[in-house]
């Protein structure tokens, strides 16, 4: 277990378990509990008899133990139990979303589906097992999900604004819709003015359009707008429309190391400034058409006065130049 978590000050009781009511204006009672092995519970107290709603909706998900049991005369007890105590952090990230999602539920009913569908969505995360994403990744992720909420607000279909986000997948550069092709960078409000270009293949586009854009992102926790990883992840969420546009979202965030884990709701960023470069002939870039012949791969930074010229309105990105 982490040295501090929902369960710390819990203790391990000698037989059933121990609870502590979680805090919120959740539609059922919810609880943090542990039982007499130890194990971290989280524990959504249900009135009535909801056997068959819970079997017709039933969920297995590795790592968790998931069970509807009888609880005190006419209530029952959906009960998430935590097996693998590794994946403390993983853990505390889902139940304490589920919380916050109970908020809206109301009744018995409803919070058992809302559970048992919050458990369904969380499988994706809970497979991909990710590592804790470093600073700079954790701000290049913030940048890229902001580009794709841009997108959706330009009244792109929520498929299609997913379907494009192909930096999770490795592509050369990390959007392409259309005919256009755009690599995204991020700088933090401190950090000089440089970008990191990974490789001889992100500034080289079969595309008829390449653009770079980079967000200056300003740790300001009390500003207004200011939101964390999480925070747009979740507006992301929200505003997909398709289900099935929410499960590629899911997946691609994945793929990127990301899991809701605790440790993203810092640190809150703003977009202080944000700039567009159009790249095109003249424009300073390293291209594996024009390596020399046994260079197999190079990292280069370019400095952003170099490219001045190369400044375009946003707009052009999305055809309206």
């Amino acid at each position: 277990m982490t040295d501090s978590s929902a369960w710390t000050d819990i203790a391990v009781p000698g037989s059933d378990f121990n609870v502590r009511q979680v805090a919120g204006k959740t539609a059922v009672p919810c609880y943090w509990g542990r039982d007499a092995g130890g194990a971290c519970l989280f524990i959504v107290e249900l009135e009535g008899d909801h056997a068959v709603q819970y079997r017709k909706s039933a969920v297995t998900v590795n790592g968790i133990g998931i069970d509807l049991r009888a609880g005190d005369q006419g209530h029952q007890r959906l009960v998430l139990t935590l097996e693998r105590q590794v994946d403390c952090d993983l853990f505390e990230g889902l139940c304490r979303t589920l919380a916050s999602s109970l908020e809206h539920s109301s009744d018995s009913a409803s919070s058992l589906a809302v559970s048992l569908a919050h458990v369904r969505r969380w499988k994706t995360f809970l497979a991909g097992r990710s590592q804790h994403l470093s600073a700079e990744e954790v701000r290049g992720l913030f940048a890229e999900i902001t580009f794709l909420l841009e997108l959706i607000d330009r009244k792109m279909s929520s498929n299609a604004a997913v379907e494009a986000w192909l930096g999770p997948e490795r592509s050369h550069q990390d959007f392409i819709f259309g005919n256009t092709a755009v690599e995204i960078k991020s700088l933090s409000g401190a950090e000089r003015s440089t970008v990191r270009i990974s490789s001889e293949d992100q500034l080289e586009s079969l595309n008829d359009a390449l653009f770079l854009r980079i967000y200056r992102l300003s740790r300001l926790a009390d500003a207004s707008g200011a939101c964390s990883l999480n925070d747009i992840v979740t507006a992301v969420q929200a505003r997909l429309g398709e289900a099935d546009a929410v499960d590629a979202f899911d997946r691609k965030l994945v793929a990127h190391g990301y899991a809701p884990l605790p440790a993203y709701d810092q640190p809150r960023f703003v977009v202080s400034d944000v700039r567009n470069y159009r790249v095109c002939d003249g424009f300073p870039r390293l291209m594996r058409s024009q390596l020399p012949a046994g260079i197999a791969s190079v990292a280069y930074d370019i400095r952003l006065e170099s490219i001045a010229l190369h400044e375009c309105d946003g707009a052009a990105i999305f055809g309206n130049d």
